[in-house]
């Protein structure tokens, strides 16, 4: 008999039970699972690096085998493969189930890693134990949940990636994507962090990039990319660069898609285990109403509460700044300004903080050596000591060494600090904190009159009104950090705002929700509505970059196939019908409307930027005398 598939059906049959291939695949997968799942409940084996090889590796064989009974004796092209009637892909009991599972594991990552086998002091049990030989071959260091997390969400873009590969191996866009997002994921993101810890250098994934990376400039980062020295101030440039320079270029010629589909691991993650639940998005017009007032809102509050808290920073690292509460007990303190306060004033305080000694640093040798004009009440050591002889000895004391300083006067006397000594640095920034708050309002205030000068007519009505309120908001909220008590931001403390900030958009939203509602909401409900990384790029993209996805209106036969495996909830079909370009700030160039198209209607192009938003509705034949144009 004849299998030849004669309906004319674009959304596929039901599916048929998987065969023999894909069943032992997955009883593969699901051994591999299991013994995840025996040290979960904190079961201690001998061996564990075997242990954990076996589960990792038997893991990622099921996947990869499921995918090759999946797919390769499949004729190239997209198959709906009847993910509508699928209880896994169609918010069924299974979909459930997934999503549960997922939430209770990244609730216990964020909040209840003991249960997980996390111990503070003294040696891991249970899961995170089970990694514990991985994490001390990679850095030297015991597990953490977080290298748990990055362990097993590497290995899920790696085999969920190759799966991808077979399933569109048809098209060399989304091949080499794929291995975009791999290769990043394994090295930039996992591997390089690690051996920075191992080499003692301070964590960093350099494909993480601010406001995403709301941690890169908070105070204590800031001190780690100091006291490490020329590589750390490399990181921290990289990361200044990276913002002010790496991303607009990249955006401009490609889009946001050069970050959100080929480098991001969260896009990564969607892309990848997310596959099977794109259709899922929300293509309706009020979650994209939704959407864009959500997602701008998280890019304003996380610009406010970066401002606040590199302003806050730069405020509590001037001497002027030195109170009784400052933490500086048993501190040797080094201040360098004679600006603001009393010198002696802010020498009490140190002794009030009980620091130990206080070292002022004499920068100009021409000057005459600062002295303290009222001594009362001051029992703590007070040096004056010239930053051109002691250079040597100041790069010691940073690094926690012993070092020997010449005293500034008329006689050759010197004072030795111990090593190991814990030292605090006053006034040695490079910027103050009044440069940078009017910089920051600087910056705005140019973004914002660019937009309304050269990009207004780009804007919808209700988006122009928007970013008047979102403007003023900011610059108000700004302003009043400024003026009045300067390490808060309305009453709250700026690292109150960033942990609140953390807890609620980078665990709840960007883990619990949008990873683990992956069967619920789709694989990109984080990218759409929460994170403020695709937010930036989307405006950058929309108003000065040069990519685009073109349309053939004439060739649509409105399928919908491009619209469903959206997962950006973006009506692809209504602008394919009408031959309009699609320039959503939204969309993340992943391709796959163009890879599922059946008729070549859509193609992903960087082109000038001259008509790129302008529609170009679709002309029938009625519209116009033909044979003027053959004339």
């Amino acid at each position: 008999m004849s299998t030849f598939q004669r309906d004319l059906s674009l959304t596929g049959q039901p599916p048929k039970s998987i065969n023999l291939q894909q069943k032992i695949a997955t009883v593969i997968g699901l051994i591999g699972l299991g013994i995840l799942a025996l040290f979960l409940m904190n079961l201690s084996l001998p061996q564990k690096a075997i242990w954990l090889t076996s589960s990792l590796l038997l893991m990622a064989t099921g996947v990869i085998l499921f995918a090759r009974a999946a797919y390769l004796n499949e004729h190239a092209g997209i198959k709906n493969h009847g993910v509508y009637f699928k209880s896994l892909s169609s918010r069924g009991f299974w979909a459930w189930v997934l999503g549960i599972a997922l939430t209770l594991f990244y609730v216990a990552l964020y909040w209840f890693p003991q249960y997980l086998g996390l111990v503070n002091e003294g040696d891991n049990k249970g899961l995170i134990a089970l990694f514990d030989p991985l994490s001390r071959f990679i850095s030297g260091n015991p597990a953490s949940q977080w290298f748990v997390y990055g362990t097993l969400y590497t290995l899920a873009i790696l085999t969920f990636g190759i799966k991808f590969i077979y399933k569109y191996r048809h098209n060399r866009y989304e091949i080499i994507r794929t291995f975009s997002v791999m290769f990043f994921q394994l090295s930039f993101a996992f591997l390089i962090p690690e051996f920075l810890v191992a080499l003692q250098l301070p964590y960093y994934d350099f494909k993480n990039i601010w406001p995403l990376n709301y941690e890169l400039f908070a105070g204590y980062k800031i001190d780690e990319f100091i006291s490490a020295g020329t590589i750390g101030l490399i990181m921290l440039i990289f990361g200044i660069v990276s913002v002010f320079v790496i991303t607009p270029i990249l955006t401009y010629k490609y889009g946001k898609r050069w970050y959100c589909s080929w480098v991001c691991g969260c896009g990564g993650l969607a892309e990848t285990a997310g596959d099977p639940f794109r259709h899922l998005s929300d293509k309706s017009t009020g979650a994209w109403k939704v959407e864009r007032w959500v997602v701008h809102s998280v890019v304003v509050f996380v610009t406010v509460m970066t401002t606040a808290v590199v302003f806050s920073y730069l405020r509590q690292n001037e001497s002027e700044s030195l109170s009784e509460y400052s933490p500086l007990e048993n501190h040797t303190v080094f201040i360098s300004a004679l600006d603001g306060r009393p010198l002696h004033e802010r020498v009490r305080s140190a002794q009030d903080a009980k620091a130990s000694a206080v070292y002022f640093i004499n920068s100009e040798a021409s000057e005459t050596p600062p002295s303290l004009s009222n001594t009362q009440g001051i029992a703590i050591p007070f040096y004056v000591i010239s930053e051109i002889e002691n250079r040597e000895a100041l790069e010691n004391v940073r690094q926690g060494a012993t070092a020997t300083f010449i005293l500034d006067g008329p006689e050759t006397t010197r004072v030795t600090v111990s090593e190991g000594t814990s030292v605090s640095f006053f006034d040695n920034l490079w910027i103050s904190k009044e440069f940078f708050i009017w910089f920051v309002i600087g910056l705005l205030t140019l973004i914002f009159a660019w937009v309304m000068l050269f990009r207004r007519e780009q804007l919808a009505k209700d988006a122009r009104y928007g970013a008047i309120g979102y403007f003023v908001i900011v610059i108000s909220i700004l302003l009043f950090t400024y003026v009045s008590t300067p390490w808060k931001l309305f009453f709250f403390d700026a690292y109150q705002l960033r942990k609140g900030y953390g807890f609620l958009i980078g665990a709840m939203f960007s883990g619990v929700i949008g990873v683990g509602f992956y069967p619920i909401f789709g694989s990109r409900v984080w990218c759409r509505f929460g994170c403020p990384m695709a937010a930036i790029l989307g405006f950058q993209q929309r108003l000065f970059s040069r990519f685009r996805i073109t349309t053939n209106g004439g060739q649509c036969i409105s399928c919908g196939n491009c619209s469903t495996y959206c997962e950006m909830g973006i009506d692809v079909r209504a602008y394919a019908q009408k031959g309009e370009n699609i320039v959503r700030s939204s969309c993340v160039g992943c391709g796959i409307c163009s890879a599922v198209c059946p008729r070549g209607v859509l193609k992903l192009e960087n082109g000038p930027r001259k008509g790129r938003i302008e529609g170009k509705d679709v002309l029938l034949g009625t519209d116009v005398d033909l044979m003027n144009h053959l004339n």
